[in-house]
């Protein structure tokens, strides 16, 4: 049987520290504050298409070069 999200939540809660505990509480409190940003996708499908395969081809190039030199 598996455990409800609530349930799951609260046994990882049992194995943090006091204070990490506070910042779920915090989180917790703000999460049903935060509003939904960024676009549907049901508005960005007219744009379907508007890229060409070999522009997409070099972006994901592109991308995964930069992500590559990245260091932290």
């Amino acid at each position: 049987m598996s455990l409800s999200v609530i349930d799951e939540v609260v046994e990882q809660l049992k194995t943090m520290p006091k204070h990490l505990q506070y910042q779920v509480l915090e989180f917790a409190h703000k999460l049903p504050k935060t509003q939904v940003r960024g676009i549907p996708g049901k508005k960005l499908l007219p744009f379907c298409d508007s890229i060409s395969p070999e522009d997409l081809q070099m972006m994901g190039e592109t991308i995964k070069q930069g992500c590559e030199q990245y260091r932290y």
